[in-house]
């Protein structure tokens, strides 16, 4: 292992070394877990998760003649609905 110092906020510091004691763990192995939780690669998003195209409810009635035109507008422009 290499030593590193860091900066932290004194209320950061102190509410990861509470959690770090009710783990039962020390404060470096808490930092150590948090940091491998943060950089473990992640697993792809299912298609559409995230992107709120797929969030638009499926039109039984008339869809825009626009809508891949303006798509943009639609989902994201609040006024221009």
């Amino acid at each position: 292992m290499q030593r590193t110092t860091i900066m932290l906020p004194e209320d950061l510091k102190r509410r990861a070394m509470r959690r770090a004691r009710e783990l039962g763990i020390s404060f470096g192995e808490f930092v150590r877990t948090c940091m491998e939780d943060e950089l473990r690669p992640k697993k792809q998003d299912r298609a559409g998760e995230r992107d709120p195209l797929y969030a638009v409810p499926v039109h039984k009635g008339k869809v825009p003649a626009d809508l891949s035109k303006n798509i943009d507008t639609y989902l994201y422009d609040e006024d221009e609905r």
